[in-house]
């Protein structure tokens, strides 16, 4: 068996760990002989309004500057960093500028020459990948000799893990980002992700685990600080280990799986020839759970069953539900888990996604977003529907539903909405090893 190389180290000293990440998984060549790099940071989330813990839901600046620097000094001529970050609202522009000027990617722009790009304004090329799926890529990460996805170690409420094969979600366009988040079950989330890597000229793979976060992918998860490297030109052979080094065995990530069938390869470490550290040390391997876990009979949340809430069936989002909705969703359950008072709502269920269906004896249901909007509309079980259009829906539109349901929530927290993800940096303040500076650029 040809086995693909990976390297796991530590990450101990800025461009030295990186370089060495690189040369243990045998990529020099890979690097060097290409003019054109396009490199693919994971900023899954930005907010213009105020700080927020960052730690394993962002490639770090400091990886993200190594690489550039590395590259500069193998001699590749034109380098490119790019994103196709979502913001809560569509066409907010502003917001991405705001996160590659604080992450210091204009400042690595005017000094080594580097190309800062907002994948979403910029053109797309249509890619036929098979199983009969297409969809729209970037087209400078298309044409360019070598993408390097630049992943943060992390797991992944919908893909289990996000990893480097995931962090290629970003270079495709909003409409087919929309066509992954489908209910067929033959072509469904993972079954896409599984292909993404595909149409590009090659790809290396450089995970980010200076920092991992567990119940991922955003600022609400738990952060933890791991200082790992894992890298190869393979990208299937990362993720395997990246999932392995989260505690999670590739056989239980879905996108993994179909990838690994449909290379005809093993979801074991059997075809991978580790560089650094093994993969079987308690220092290296860590369980990180996914989810959040729900109640017995998965209607809610378990933080809001175990309050005693009543009457009210929020089921868990689905791997449907796309990017757009996935960004307002948390924030209705924080405004619905706070206008309990301890009387029982009006048997009110919330559908989201595309696929859920309205279940027996209840007196409303809400369709929330688009999608289920349409699903829903001429649907004879359901006794009184209330539609929330929109894609995203307008947080005052949610709110005034809720309201008409019977469910008052505090519109105070809709208004508030971009100040919320600072509340959580009291998770990780004055914990050792959270340093802001890894988000910066050195001057």
């Amino acid at each position: 068996m040809d086995k693909k190389r990976v390297s796991i180290i530590d990450y101990q000293r800025p461009y030295a760990s990186v370089a060495e990440a690189v040369r243990r998984c045998g990529a020099e060549s890979m690097l060097s002989c290409a003019s054109s790099v396009f490199i693919k940071p994971n900023v899954v989330f930005w907010t213009r309004h105020t700080p927020f813990p960052k730690y394993g839901v962002i490639t770090t600046s400091r990886v993200v500057e190594d690489m550039v620097v590395l590259l500069k000094d193998m001699g590749v001529k034109r380098i490119y960093i790019g994103e196709g970050g979502v913001t809560r609202r569509p066409g907010d522009t502003r917001t991405f500028a705001h996160a590659f000027e604080a992450l210091g990617y204009l400042r690595l722009a005017k000094r080594y020459g580097v190309k800062v790009i907002q994948v979403l304004e910029e053109p797309f090329a249509r890619c036929r990948l098979g199983k009969g799926i297409s969809l729209n890529f970037n087209r400078q990460a298309l044409e360019s000799d070598l993408v390097i996805s630049l992943p943060a170690l992390k797991t992944h409420s919908q893909t289990v893990v996000s990893l480097g094969i995931k962090n290629l979600k970003g270079l495709i366009d909003m409409t087919s980002r929309k066509t992954c988040h489908n209910p067929d079950p033959e072509k469904d989330l993972h079954v896409h992700v599984a292909q993404l890597a595909k149409p590009f000229n090659q790809v290396f793979t450089l995970i980010d685990g200076i920092y991992s976060l567990e119940r991922g992918p955003g600022f609400d998860g738990k952060m933890h600080r791991r200082n790992l490297l894992i890298g190869s030109t393979d990208p299937l052979a990362a993720d395997k280990a990246g999932a392995v080094a989260l505690g999670i065995e590739p056989s239980a990530v879905p996108y993994i799986v179909h990838a690994a069938e449909d290379q005809g390869r093993p979801l074991g470490l059997g075809d991978i020839d580790i560089s650094g550290r093994p993969l079987d040390g308690r220092d290296w391997v860590h369980g990180h759970e996914f989810d959040f876990a729900e109640d017995g009979e998965k209607a809610l949340p378990l933080p809001m069953a175990a309050k005693g809430m009543k009457g009210l069936f929020y089921r868990k989002y689905d791997d449907t539900m796309c990017t757009y909705c996935s960004a307002i969703n948390g924030v209705v359950l924080s405004a619905v888990f706070k206008a309990w008072d301890g009387r029982g709502f009006d048997q009110v269920e919330v559908l989201t996604g595309k696929k859920m269906v309205p279940a027996r004896g209840m007196n409303t249901t809400i369709l929330l977003g688009k999608c289920m909007s349409r699903v829903h509309k001429d649907n004879p079980d359901i006794r009184r529907m209330i539609r929330v259009k929109g894609c995203p829906p307008d947080l005052k539109d949610i709110a005034a539903a809720f309201e008409r349901a019977g469910v008052p929530v505090d519109t105070k927290m809709f208004e508030a909405v971009d100040m919320l993800p600072g509340t959580f940096l009291k998770r990780v303040k004055d914990r050792p090893g959270f340093d802001e500076s890894f988000y910066e650029v050195r001057v």
